[in-house]
């Protein structure tokens, strides 16, 4: 195997993770899901999310995550990805962490990504480094007004003040401070994480037909497919 050195060629994918703990998870999920399988869910969306990562090649892969959740994940990462305890508390603190820790010291091309979106297609990781040859930052927008990756060569210490990815203004936030730094932005081809039972009825209907773009996911989703089937048909209220 590799070592993290040894992949390296100046890039760094870093995924912004928790430790599956109950409760502490896709808590919007936990409405209509038991916390229990919402939290088995999590953990194979990270799964899922690593291996994706770990394939691209001659880029090194990371974790960013809250400081308490770093001896778990480094425990469920048998220590094939390094595990960096993000300063301060929050998403938007986690991201300012990243480009801090990981532009130290020299010119890089540094990548945030969530740790559910492991369907997304490897080229668009890739091209999201392209980006970088020609921009300050680049995004990896969401229909929903948030973003999915972030990318950037070097800190710029408020880029993230006050929010992180998720939000439904997020994006529009993140831009109009890019905007103010005099940043170039470039943009990946749009897509979708796993938030609402609407976003793991769409994964489903995808997995079905390739299981083996997120496979441990899939095992989940075929595992609890009557619970998915409640969600589609909507007979119970959110």
């Amino acid at each position: 195997m590799q070592s993290p050195s040894e992949r390296n060629d100046g890039c760094t994918l870093v995924i912004m993770a928790k430790a599956p703990r109950p409760g502490m998870v896709k808590t919007r999920l936990a409405q209509r899901i038991p916390v229990g399988a919402v939290t088995e869910l999590y953990r194979c969306l990270l799964d899922d999310t690593l291996a994706l990562a770990r394939s691209l090649g001659n880029i090194e892969v990371a974790i960013m995550c809250p400081a308490a959740d770093a001896e778990t994940l480094t425990q469920l990462g048998q220590g094939a990805v390094r595990v960096v305890a993000q300063k301060g508390e929050g998403l938007a603190a986690g991201l300012t962490s990243v480009f801090a820790h990981f532009t130290a010291g020299g010119h890089r091309h540094v990548v945030a990504f969530n740790s559910d979106s492991p369907h997304l297609p490897a080229s668009v990781l890739a091209s999201a480094f392209e980006t970088l040859a020609d921009h300050d930052v680049v995004v990896g927008p969401t229909n929903d007004g948030g973003y999915f990756l972030v990318g950037a060569k070097t800190a710029h210490a408020s880029l993230f003040d006050g929010d992180g990815m998720g939000t439904q203004t997020a994006l529009e936030a993140l831009l109009e401070r890019a905007r103010k730094l005099q940043l170039s932005v470039g943009f990946t081809d749009p897509f979708y994480d796993i938030d609402v039972e609407g976003d793991l009825t769409r994964l489903a209907a995808e997995l079905r037909v390739a299981p083996n773009r997120a496979p441990r996911t899939a095992v989940w989703l075929r595992e609890w497919g009557r619970t998915l089937a409640e969600l589609r048909t909507g007979t119970e209220d959110l």
